[in-house]
């Protein structure tokens, strides 16, 4: 008898895996521009790449932490590499989760600018201090709560898609033209030379942020079948996202290739005020996202809510802070996504390896003896 699905269970999966990668690049469409739709056509061939490598992955590190119960979930970098490897993959994670953080302080900041016209540093400046006091005490619950827009925002993003397209279809000849003249005018930056390695770079960097993640939620999973459903529902709608954005962000070229926050052009050109609503719904998936990176970074030394912890989370929030606000959000992004992106696809690799060979299936039968867990094909 076939196991039902607990579509509940599902969808909260689904809906996890897309927060988590919502981040202020998704959001913002800055990350789209780069990865896909600067590649114009071959970018939408490379999404299509992309959704079955974040499957791949996504059901790898899920089907690891619920065979193996991990007491740290970043011992899943030991697992799939070897101790040695595994350990410098780890404190690795932890260096691009905090140059993470520094990425979402720039996106608020240019999103503050473009949108509300705030003063330079200001909108920065007051996302890193909220997210600060909110690490330093403890207060991960309210995320959690706020957390739950994180699909929402996807939806939105599917939605201006969708009108923005509608909008501009008879602009796709001129758009791509465009596109192409700009790329090599060095106007709008790329993340590769070819889309097929930006897409696998996309995958890499998005990757260090879903393995620890997926590992822990693997663990506490009741339902294999359900986790694995909701990985597969979150790559789906996080890819579907990404494709219809690709396509209306090249249809908007003319508008939007100078924008550090491209979608918020797209938003306001079907009327301004849902530019202001997605703008609010940006800084809130940035916060999300940032308190989570930053725990994580201070969280991997100390002990949360002794004095450590809290001058750490301070002097690294701050530090974090002063580079996100220095520095060009779309350079950033550029930068920072693109080099782990490329580390993030040689873990890539071996994990395709290490599945082809056999070894991550014979790790997951050993992993379910030891913790009596019945194997599932």
């Amino acid at each position: 008898m076939k196991q039902k699905y607990n579509i509940g269970q599902v969808i909260t999966y689904a809906g996890a895996f897309i927060a988590l990668l919502i981040g202020s690049g998704f959001a913002t469409g800055q990350e789209i521009l780069q990865f896909f739709s600067s590649y114009r056509l071959y970018g939408l061939i490379g999404i299509m790449i992309c959704f079955g490598l974040f499957t791949f992955a996504g059901l790898s590190f899920l089907n690891d932490g619920y065979y193996q119960k991990f007491e740290k979930p970043n011992d899943i970098y030991k697992l799939m590499c070897g101790n040695k490897i595994g350990t410098i993959f780890d404190y690795y994670a932890v260096f691009f989760i905090f140059l993470s953080y520094t990425v979402m302080i720039a996106g608020a900041q240019a999103t503050a600018v473009q949108h509300f016209n705030a003063p330079k540093y200001v909108g920065g400046a007051i996302m890193a201090a909220v997210v600060i006091l909110v690490v330093m005490l403890g207060l991960g619950k309210i995320v959690d709560v706020i957390g739950k827009i994180g699909p929402v925002i996807a939806i939105m993003a599917i939605v201006i898609g969708i009108i923005s397209i509608i909008m501009n279809m008879d602009k796709l000849q001129s758009s791509l033209a465009l596109m192409d003249q700009l790329v090599k005018g060095g106007q709008v930056k790329v993340a590769s030379k070819n889309f097929f390695l930006a897409a696998g770079s996309y995958v890499g960097f998005n990757m260090i942020w879903l393995v620890a993640f997926l590992a822990e939620v693997g663990n506490k999973a009741k339902s294999l079948k359900d986790a694995q459903a909701g990985v597969y529902v979150g790559a789906t709608g996080f890819s579907v996202a990404i494709f219809i954005m690709s396509i209306a962000i090249i249809l908007s070229i003319p508008d939007l290739y100078n924008s550090q926050i491209p979608v918020l052009i797209l938003a306001g050109k079907i009327h301004p005020v849902l530019a202001t609503v997605f703008s609010i719904f940006i800084m809130l998936g940035i916060f999300t996202t940032s308190v989570p990176l930053l725990w994580t970074v201070t969280g991997r030394f100390y002990k949360e809510g002794t004095k450590k912890y809290k001058l750490f989370t301070l002097i690294a929030g701050i530090v974090g802070a002063i580079i996100g606000l220095t520095l060009k959000f779309d350079s950033l992004v550029n930068v920072v996504y693109v080099v782990n992106g490329y580390i993030g696809m040689v873990l890539l690799a071996w994990m395709i390896f290490r599945s082809a060979s056999g070894r991550a299936k014979k790790q997951s039968i050993d992993g379910a003896k030891r913790n009596n867990i019945e194997y599932e094909n």
